[in-house]
């Protein structure tokens, strides 16, 4: 692979994020309410979840066709206010999230709760401690 003699700046954002689920409308439901996000009436088994803000995360769910895979190579890191971290995980336990564990001191600028949705996906939810400007 050659690199490009110009070097321009590429010009893409995040369209959503695309989630095969046993369970597409339910898993839709989750992550509409964790995200705050709206989720779309099912058409052929799929559910589109809209940003819930201008900017915010959308989602998209599928019918999976495979096997579910023996191990996750990625995950949605999740960021929440400083000091919310521990209240936006309980929240999402209420949801349906489970939680895993936490990593409080590995570094010092982030702080993160591992969990999984209720199919099982991985995610996390970190919150960073402010910056002096």
């Amino acid at each position: 692979m050659t690199a490009s003699p110009t070097h321009e700046p590429a010009h893409l954002t995040l369209g959503a994020v695309n989630v095969a689920a046993d369970d597409p409308q339910r898993l839709a439901r989750f992550w509409a309410d964790a995200i705050g996000g709206r989720a779309t009436d099912p058409a052929g088994g799929n559910v589109f979840v809209a940003p819930g803000t201008p900017g915010g995360l959308a989602m998209f769910f599928r019918p999976r066709s495979d096997p579910r895979p023996t191990t996750q190579d990625q995950h949605l890191d999740l960021t929440a206010a400083w000091g919310t971290r521990s209240d936006e995980v309980r929240r999402l336990v209420a949801l349906g999230a489970t939680h895993l564990w936490d990593v409080l001191d590995e570094v010092p600028w982030v702080q993160w709760s591992t969990l999984t949705d209720p199919e099982g996906n991985l995610f996390c939810v970190a919150e960073h401690p402010p910056t002096d400007v």
